[in-house]
């Protein structure tokens, strides 16, 4: 049986005050690829967030890659993260240092100290993605689709349990979102976890898999019509 890296069990999902998801169920065991759908505003963001640590969960129970959701304190927020890959609609590159540097400033973050190492780590990490030529470069210099592969050799730099990509190909058309997203099924075939966040419909056809959405304040699983 494949271990679960994710459970949620009547769990209700507040911003503030307001609450945005409740009596949600989840399960994601390693090595899935699982899709979450949903008009905007039906709570996509708001659950990804919860599962890196930047809302609180107060009801209802969770885990997510051996933590406790329900008794995550802030100080162990960034251990959380670093068993999690998170890839951005924005890419999140800081445009004042190289790729490389880029990736360096996000292992040091993280506790690497050994320069040998990390560069070695930085470079399986580029080749995954198809971008070990460019960590020289600037991400100002980079098409979109060329800094989201970047944001995704980010996320796997400490080699996650499960990543997290919301809305990954928000900001690319659709030649480059399909591209986007070989990258993330080749991950996924070597034994990742991905949980992603989209309104692309047009890849839930291309890319069928488990189907999650948000709808009602729910969320429930969708089962795809196979073409």
């Amino acid at each position: 049986m494949a271990e679960t890296v994710l459970a949620l069990s009547n769990a209700a999902i507040y911003q503030r005050e307001s609450l945005i998801l409740s009596e949600v169920d989840v399960e994601v065991k390693k090595g899935d690829f699982v899709y979450l759908i949903g008009k905007t505003g039906t709570g996509k963001s708001s659950f990804m967030k919860t599962l890196y640590g930047d809302i609180p969960l107060k009801e209802g129970e969770g885990s997510i890659v051996g933590f406790d959701l329900r008794k995550l304190k802030e100080k162990k927020i960034p251990y959380l993260r670093r068993k999690l890959g998170v890839v951005f609609q924005d890419f999140k590159l800081l445009n004042d240092r190289t790729v490389k540097d880029n990736l360096i400033f996000v292992l040091r973050a993280t506790g690497w100290k050994d320069k040998s190492e990390m560069n070695h780590r930085i470079d399986k990490v580029l080749d995954k993605v198809g971008m070990k030529t460019k960590n020289f470069k600037y991400p100002y210099q980079l098409s979109g689709g060329e800094q989201q592969r970047i944001a995704i050799a980010r996320a796997l730099l400490n080699d996650p349990e499960l990543i997290l990509a919301d809305e990954p190909t928000g900001n690319l058309d659709p030649q480059t979102s399909v591209e986007v997203m070989e990258v993330l099924q080749e991950i996924n075939k070597n034994g990742n976890t991905i949980l992603m966040a989209t309104h692309d419909y047009a890849l839930l056809l291309k890319y069928p898999s488990k189907t999650l959405k948000c709808d009602g304040q729910k969320v429930f699983e969708v089962i795809q019509k196979s073409a």
